[in-house]
């Protein structure tokens, strides 16, 4: 939510209608902070699509009762982890506009009592995801718990689980139409991520139908 808009200062006469406003502000407040407060399957940092997070790691307000949220500078994160590869950290650069192809989703996927980050790296000209990473806090610093970087790829926080997209493309597809799309679904169990459901979907190069199977 990005803020609350006012109608201007109103002069109000007599103690009763005095308050009447304040009632009504009260009112708009409380409102205001139970909207903020509705939850969603993760929480997105703002600004432009794919930007970096916002530098250092700060305590925000929690956006559940069971734990709390704390922001991260992924570009600085990513750098730092031996676990990401060199091509990948080779891509991490700004883009034209400034910004870095990074995308972050802060949710509570492991179980833990502060919101885990996942991260997606794409390139600068098609956006296509390059790798994606899971980071849970441990100890005081951030863990990396899953990462895939078999291009392209690209994860998403859905409800506690991770959903991870796998693109396969023939030599003539353009980026908007690959061949195949996997998408895997990921539940935390005894310490690591388990794949609990993948579902492919085959485009045709004729009709343009889709086949899907999915393994439950």
């Amino acid at each position: 939510m990005r803020g609350l808009t006012g109608s201007g200062s109103e002069r109000v006469r007599g103690s009763a209608q005095a308050v009447i406003a304040a009632g009504a502000v009260f009112a708009a407040v409380a409102l205001f902070l139970a909207a903020c407060g509705t939850g969603g399957t993760g929480t997105r940092d703002e600004g432009p699509a794919h930007a970096s997070a916002v530098a250092g790691v700060v305590d925000s307000p929690s956006p559940s009762p069971s734990g709390g949220f704390r922001r991260v500078d992924a570009v600085s994160l990513l750098r730092k982890d031996p676990a990401v590869s060199a091509a990948v950290k080779r891509d991490l650069k700004p883009c034209s506009g400034g910004d870095y192809p990074v995308d972050v989703t802060y949710g509570y996927l492991t179980g833990g009592s502060v919101n885990d980050v996942l991260v997606n790296v794409s390139t600068c000209g098609d956006w296509v995801g390059i790798g994606t990473y899971v980071y849970r806090r441990v100890e005081g610093a951030y863990k990396n718990v899953f990462k895939a970087e078999e291009s392209p790829v690209y994860s998403e926080i859905d409800g506690t689980d991770l959903s991870v997209t796998k693109q396969v493309y023939a030599t003539d597809d353009p980026v908007s139409n690959p061949s195949q799309e996997t998408v895997i679904t990921y539940r935390w169990k005894a310490g690591r991520f388990t794949e609990i459901n993948r579902h492919e979907t085959d485009y045709s190069k004729t009709g343009g139908d889709a086949a899907a199977t999915s393994d439950n």
